[in-house]
C-alpha cells in the first residue's frame, strides 16, 4: 500500500492536470483519476510490482478516458438518402450477372462446368475438388483457373459482357437460357 500512497503523492496533481485538460469538469477528471489508483489497489502487489508506475498510471487514465469517450458519444439518426438504395436499378451490374449464368455454365465443357459448379458455387475446397477428381492440388489449381478464364470469355461472348478502366463488369446484355 506503501508504493499506491507513495505514487497518489508524486503523481496525482500530474495526473489530475492530464485529465482535466481532456475533461473540462474538474469533479469528473478527480473521478477518472480516482479510478486510475482503485485499479492500481487491486493489482497483486499494487505499484510495488510496476517498474514504471508514472507509465503505468497515465496508460490507466488514458484507457479510461478513451472508455468514458466510447460511452459518451452520442448517435445521430441517419438521414434515409444516405442509405443506400435497393431497388433494382441500384443494383451494380456484377451483381446482376448471375442472370447469364445458367445459359454460359451450359455453353462450357462437362469438365469446365464441374470445376465452376462445385468450387466457385458450391464453395468447395480446391483440395477437396482434387481428391474428388483424382487430380494434384496444383492440377487441380490449374484446371479451375482454366475453366474461370473460359467462363470469362463465355460471358463476354453470349452476355455481351462489358469492362470499365479498373476492370470492373460496368454492363452487360442479359440473355436466358439457349433453347434447345
Amino acid at each position: 500500500m506503501k508504493c499506491i500512497t507513495d505514487a497518489w503523492d508524486e503523481y496525482r496533481s500530474e495526473l489530475i492536470h492530464f485529465v482535466v485538460s481532456r475533461i473540462p469538469n474538474a469533479q469528473e477528471a478527480n473521478d477518472v483519476v480516482q479510478e486510475v489508483f482503485l485499479r492500481a489497489t487491486r493489482l497483486e502487489h499494487g505499484l510495488c510490482g510496476i517498474q514504471n508506475r508514472r507509465a503505468w498510471l497515465f496508460q490507466v487514465a488514458r484507457n479510461l478516458l478513451i472508455d468514458r469517450y466510447r460511452l459518451s458519444r452520442d448517435e445521430v439518426e441517419l438521414d434515409e438518402s444516405l442509405l443506400p438504395a435497393t431497388d433494382a436499378e441500384t443494383i451494380a451490374p456484377v451483381d446482376s450477372l448471375s442472370q447469364c449464368i445458367p445459359r454460359v455454365l451450359s455453353e462450357l465443357s462437362a469438365e469446365d462446368r464441374e470445376a465452376i459448379t462445385l468450387c466457385d458455387i458450391e464453395e468447395m475446397s480446391q483440395q477437396e475438388f482434387a481428391d474428388r477428381i483424382g487430380l494434384s492440388l496444383p492440377a487441380a489449381k490449374s484446371r479451375v483457373q482454366r475453366a474461370r478464364k473460359r467462363l470469362r470469355q463465355q460471358l463476354v461472348a453470349a452476355c455481351q459482357v462489358r469492362f470499365d478502366d479498373l476492370g470492373q463488369v460496368c454492363c452487360f446484355t442479359p440473355r436466358g437460357p439457349v433453347e434447345e
